[in-house]
């Protein structure tokens, strides 16, 4: 066998191409590459896929919340139009004249606070003033036939339902047994000599009760059975106090000439 290989005869350019050509890479280093590469390619494409999933989804909400928007736009101009022709067609309701009667005295009965003529007419349909006061006029005299616990009254420049007085002592039988809302003796002495001097300021109440009224000044004012009328034009311009509105809803008075007479008390007295 070894005088085969030695008798073997090399081309010497075979040899050179031999030496030259690189050794082969070994098999498990050339998986590995191929499978690095594959990861990488793989990894770019998700990136890029996810990318352009994002940037559409961005674009769908923009898309969604402009849509929204015009569609709550569209709500509220609708609403607003049912509003408006809701309130239009209100302004438009006119009491007949038969209609009067029972409306007026059902307005009278859910008022808060007496109310003006005008504010009635408007509230009717802008129904003339001399019809809307001449059904008053029949109300009152309703109220009167039937020798009712109730009647119509002008009181504080408006009308009102009220109780006739001379049921008063069972009212005020009523009113006692529920939580005192009363005004304590210095609040009603003070309440009147304001009602009959104002306006008025404290020093001069003062003067007139000889005590203190500032804690009653206080009350009547929460109550807003007085307010303040300005100041007087004196030394240190001590402000002026006189009745309120409420002051006339409360004690039934149409103004305040209704107050009883310095007379009438010593009518009482006697």
């Amino acid at each position: 066998m070894n005088e085969e290989i030695q008798n073997t005869e090399i081309n010497p350019e075979e040899l050179e191409e031999l030496i030259e050509e690189p050794a082969e890479e070994p098999v498990e280093e050339l998986i590995e590459e191929l499978a690095a590469e594959a990861e990488v390619e793989v990894e770019s494409v998700e990136d890029s896929g996810s990318e352009e999933d994002e940037f559409p989804a961005e674009l769908d909400l923009a898309d969604t919340a402009e849509d929204a928007e015009t569609a709550s736009e569209e709500v509220s101009f609708a609403h607003e139009n049912e509003n408006a022709a809701d309130d239009s067609a209100e302004d438009q309701i006119t009491a007949t004249r038969e209609e009067l009667k029972p409306v007026i005295e059902a307005l009278l009965f859910v008022a808060d606070e007496p109310l003006p003529l005008k504010q009635l007419c408007k509230v009717l349909g802008d129904v003339p003033e001399e019809d809307v006061q001449a059904t008053l006029d029949e109300l009152v005299a309703d109220y009167e036939a039937r020798n009712s616990g109730l009647d119509i009254r002008e009181i504080a420049g408006g009308w009102r339902i009220s109780t006739r007085p001379q049921n008063h002592e069972f009212i005020r039988k009523y009113l006692k047994s529920r939580p005192s809302a009363r005004l304590s003796l210095p609040a009603l002495e003070t309440l009147a000599v304001i009602a009959y001097k104002q306006p008025i300021t404290i020093p001069e109440i003062l003067e007139i009760r000889g005590v203190s009224s500032s804690s009653a000044i206080k009350t009547l004012l929460e109550k807003r059975l007085i307010v303040t009328k300005g100041r007087k034009e004196t030394v240190g311009k001590p402000m002026l106090y006189g009745t309120s509105k409420e002051f006339l809803i409360q004690f039934g008075l149409k103004d305040l000439n209704e107050l009883p007479s310095f007379e009438d008390f010593e009518d009482l007295a006697q």
